[in-house]
């Protein structure tokens, strides 16, 4: 059942020890600028297997009126990396566009490919975007790698959260809804969920747009509007597919939404993503789709809102005492919710080595707030509460909000307080 897009080319990286090398941006920009007067096809190689030794999700190529700016995205923050020629752009693109199988002759609409790359026996796929400028075609490409799939408990979710999300995945209906803006996280979340209840004796089937990994064991199926298959349609077939568990990648209309409810009231278990900014926002955003609470009520079994903040690098944190402002801060934040203070000394502060791009931060890790439907709060959602009188009653019931999940983590060592108030605001 699986739908594949084609793949028009495999790029396999030959260049291991040169790449092998690159470990910050600075050895990547030198890497690059060494293989200027190389080939088109080993600068392609530098370009992609770097950044996948870095661990960035995007390279960019951003054309200028005189140069093409290359950039990085890691830890979900983009970072310039070099500028190239025009004239190397121009073939690097030509090359780029073939291997991706995007039309060389289109300049004047956005494209989009795919393809291969094949790094120490490791399939890693790349999305190819064009898109028109002012200075040439922009080109950015998404990085897949397998090796950024999680295992449910690597996400960061507190402990008494974690056993939450292992209880309500294990149970035969109902839907499970993960929110938040692009980027953060969803995906990654749904897939580790996914893994977690894998077994021979389930039928699971997903329908995504586009399929990001692929799990073995799974059918997945991918969307394709042009000829007329969509979440709503695929939906509609899934269900007659005899599954037990169906993933929907993003609820976006009022026929999705109510195809996934219905599931969900007849005996399967919907996993799902809906962009709202909070738990609380999925209850409305809903019914703003069209459905009514009588069904949204009995239909979802757990809704849980996540950022993604990045943790301080190990090799360079410090430890020290916060100023009386900050502790007053975490103070006042955790005294409007029923989770306690952890008692702390010390917090982390981002320093910055070349081993983080003097950043002060290396790699990811979820934040979250969820919130169960039990008896009491179907029936407060049967009385259509406004996002805040939803988001009230959930941290009456004990729900950690984002922010103080966050802070958390700061207690814990994982993160700094700028970080999590640069992605979380507080309540």
């Amino acid at each position: 059942m699986e739908k594949k897009a084609k793949i028009v080319e495999e790029v396999q990286i030959t260049e291991k020890e040169r790449i092998e090398k690159i470990n910050n941006i600075f050895d990547f920009k030198e890497e690059i600028e060494k293989s200027k007067n190389e080939s088109i096809s080993e600068i392609v190689q530098i370009l992609l297997g770097g950044a996948i030794n870095l661990d960035a999700s995007d390279l960019h190529f951003e054309p200028r009126e005189k140069d093409c700016r290359v950039r990085i995205r890691l830890d979900g923050v983009l970072h310039d990396v070099l500028a190239l020629e025009k004239e190397v752009y121009e073939k690097l693109l030509s090359r780029l566009k073939l291997l991706s199988g995007i039309k060389l002759n289109i300049t004047d609409r956005p494209q989009d490919g795919r393809f291969t790359v094949l790094l120490n026996n490791l399939e890693i796929e790349i999305r190819a975007s064009t898109l028109p400028s002012k200075y040439g075609e922009t080109f950015v490409m998404r990085i897949l790698n397998p090796k950024n799939l999680l295992f449910l408990e690597e996400l960061g979710l507190r402990e008494e959260l974690l056993e939450i999300v292992k209880r309500e995945i294990k149970k035969p209906n109902g839907m499970i809804i993960v929110t938040g803006p692009t980027g953060s996280g969803k995906t990654t979340t749904l897939y580790a969920c996914l893994r977690k209840v894998n077994k021979p004796e389930l039928k699971i089937i997903t329908i995504e747009d586009p399929i990001e990994y692929r799990l073995e064991g799974i059918e997945q199926t991918q969307v394709d509007p042009e000829h007329g298959y969509d979440f709503a349609n695929g939906l509609r077939a899934i269900v007659r597919q005899d599954p037990d568990i169906i993933l929907v990648g993003e609820i976006r209309d009022s026929e999705t939404a109510k195809i996934a409810i219905q599931a969900a009231l007849t005996g399967h278990l919907v996993f799902t993503t809906l962009h709202t900014n909070d738990a609380a926002g999925t209850i409305v955003r809903l019914q703003a789709l069209g459905e009514s609470p009588v069904n949204i009520a009995p239909a979802i079994n757990l809704a849980i809102a996540q950022r993604l903040v990045r943790r301080v690098c190990k090799k360079c944190v410090k430890f020290e005492k916060p100023t009386e402002e900050e502790r007053e801060k975490i103070k006042k934040s955790f005294a409007k919710i029923k989770k306690k203070m952890p008692p702390f000394e010390k917090i982390p502060r981002a320093k910055g080595c070349k081993d983080c791009n003097f950043t002060g931060y290396r790699g990811r890790i979820g934040i979250f707030e969820a919130f169960l439907v039990d008896d009491e709060m179907e029936k407060f959602i049967l009385k259509s509460p406004s996002v805040a009188q939803l988001r009230e009653k959930a941290i009456e019931k004990g729900m950690v909000p984002m922010y103080q999940d966050g802070l958390l983590k700061v207690i814990e060592g994982m993160t700094t307080i700028e970080e999590v108030e640069r992605v979380a605001s507080q309540i």
